[in-house]
């Protein structure tokens, strides 16, 4: 007892001491502690002062432009499209399709279920998009109108009127369209800006940083091509699907891939498949198909394509994804900034008669959900072949194309005014057949002047002397490369005209 009582008074007394000495004298910090201790005020303050204005004043912008938009755009965002990025990929996650293909593969694979969930977290985050319409509309918008302006002459082309008439209520929109450049992406936001936020399914060029950030807030679902793993492709088909139920418009380059010879190449069923699959022609929705045929006087990978004929550049990796851009961007502004730039020409893109999948299924006595493998890809086929070939037949038709066919027929140098005249002839041969020139009429022969002048300055083309012109021998096959695009439009509608 004593002891316990001596023991609490001296502690007692230790403590007063203490607090008496703290009270007179300094007590020495370490300066790092210092450091840490202000940097976690300073981010407490943010968190619980700053962020939550930030946040506040970023929602109201986007809410602005939201209703902005849909007071103007013919196709309004759809709630799935502004729905959180997290909520997306836990809802594809968990999705009951996805579960049961889990247990599948950890069945016939022997492993657990827990490391094929987290593969497929894995792939839904790579997947999904990070949509956002201030970003889409604003800067987005204005990115892709100054850039392209800035290289080419860009024309709206032909839209048919059904293209631009109201859509019908739980309809989903999908673009068809052929890939000519990575500036398709551009040229199309661009161009159907006033009527939908379109969203694309990007390839492996987009898993590099910063594409992959810019284009996952400009709606883009990154997909990765020519994989055999059945569960990233069930994932990449339940995404699709949901997507299309929730009518997020969709932009799908029907080839797959860049066309490597000019031409609009058969159709890659992928997406198109999975588009389909569950659709039911007697169900409320529908999908409306809008065929889209883009055409440029010049495409910025022309060399590379043609260097690569039989190459698929998603082996390339990353670095050489970033390494050609960046090259490409410095090569545009040196020539820009020291004046050498030979041009880009024009660039356009059509828009053709949409295509009800509920009336084509109809018509071709269809359904969908209860066909087998094997009738499930034969009617995918003729769906995207009728698809391609309406693609081709809206092809637009500009000045290079046609010259290039013009001047291809002549095996030697060939007058200036005979090589207008003959490009002129292929323009008005097109025409007739109900092809569409991407030039005013009454502007054909300066568009054709201005093209002559493109093709001298790139060297792809010579003059022997003032008056004639001829093309250079080593660079046929980048001649053929742009003839192909009207050339096989041209093969189509003689197919189509019967023989007298």
């Amino acid at each position: 007892m004593f002891w316990t009582f001596a023991i609490g008074t001296s502690l007692d007394s230790a403590i007063l001491a203490l607090k008496v000495n703290a009270m007179s004298s300094t007590i020495a910090v370490p300066v790092w502690l210092v450091v840490i201790v202000t940097a976690l005020a300073v981010v407490a303050l943010a968190n619980h002062l700053f962020l939550p204005g930030l946040r506040w004043i970023v929602r109201r912008r986007v809410n602005n432009v939201i209703t902005e938009v849909n007071a103007k755009l013919r196709v309004e965002l759809p709630t799935f499209q502004l729905s959180s990025r997290d909520a997306l990929i836990d809802r594809l996650t968990h999705d009951r399709q996805v579960m049961q293909a889990v247990e599948t593969e950890a069945t016939s694979r022997g492993v657990s279920r827990f490391s094929l969930m987290s593969d497929v977290n894995h792939y839904a985050r790579e997947m999904v998009p990070a949509f956002n319409a201030y970003f889409y509309f604003r800067l987005g918008y204005w990115l892709a109108r100054g850039f392209l302006r800035k290289i080419y002459k860009v024309h709206p082309g032909f839209v048919h009127k059904a293209a631009l008439a109201p859509v019908a209520p739980n309809t989903a929109v999908v673009f068809f369209i052929n890939h000519r450049s990575n500036m398709d992406y551009l040229l199309v936001t661009y161009l159907a800006s006033r009527s939908a936020a379109l969203s694309y399914g990007a390839g492996e060029w987009c898993r590099v940083w910063p594409f992959r950030s810019v284009m996952r807030l400009a709606g883009a679902y990154i997909l990765r091509r020519n994989t055999h793993d059945p569960l990233y492709r069930k994932v990449l088909e339940r995404y699709v699907q949901m997507a299309t139920e929730a009518c997020v418009p969709h932009a799908i380059f029907g080839q797959g891939q860049l066309s490597r010879n000019g031409e609009v190449g058969p159709p890659k069923l992928g997406l198109l498949g999975y588009i389909t699959k569950m659709f039911d022609p007697e169900g409320a929705h529908d999908v409306l198909f809008v065929p889209v045929a883009i055409n440029f006087d010049r495409v910025v990978e022309e060399r590379t394509l043609l260097a690569n004929v039989d190459t698929d550049f998603s082996g390339h990796g990353k670095l050489f994804v970033l390494a050609s851009a960046s090259g490409f961007l410095v090569k545009l502004m040196w020539r820009k900034l020291t004046g050498n730039s030979p041009g880009y020409g024009a660039a356009c893109a059509n828009f053709g008669e949409p295509v009800s999948l509920k009336a084509w299924a109809r018509q071709n006595k269809v359904k969908f959900p209860k066909l087998g493998k094997d009738q499930l890809f034969e009617t995918v086929e003729r769906l995207g072949w009728e698809l391609t070939e309406r693609v081709i037949a809206i092809m637009p038709v500009l000045p290079v194309p046609a010259i290039a066919m013009a001047l291809l027929a002549e095996e030697g140098p060939i007058e200036a005014a005979k090589l207008v005249a003959r490009t002129r002839a292929v323009m008005d041969e097109l025409r007739n057949s109900g092809a569409h020139i991407a030039i005013d009429e009454g502007s054909e022969d300066a568009a054709i002047e201005d093209g002559l002048a493109l093709l001298a300055r790139r060297g792809v083309i010579a003059r022997p002397n003032a008056q004639s012109f001829s093309a250079v021998p080593h660079h046929r096959q980048l001649l053929e490369f742009y003839a192909n695009s009207i050339a096989q439009m041209r093969k189509q509608i003689a197919k189509e005209v019967p023989a007298l």
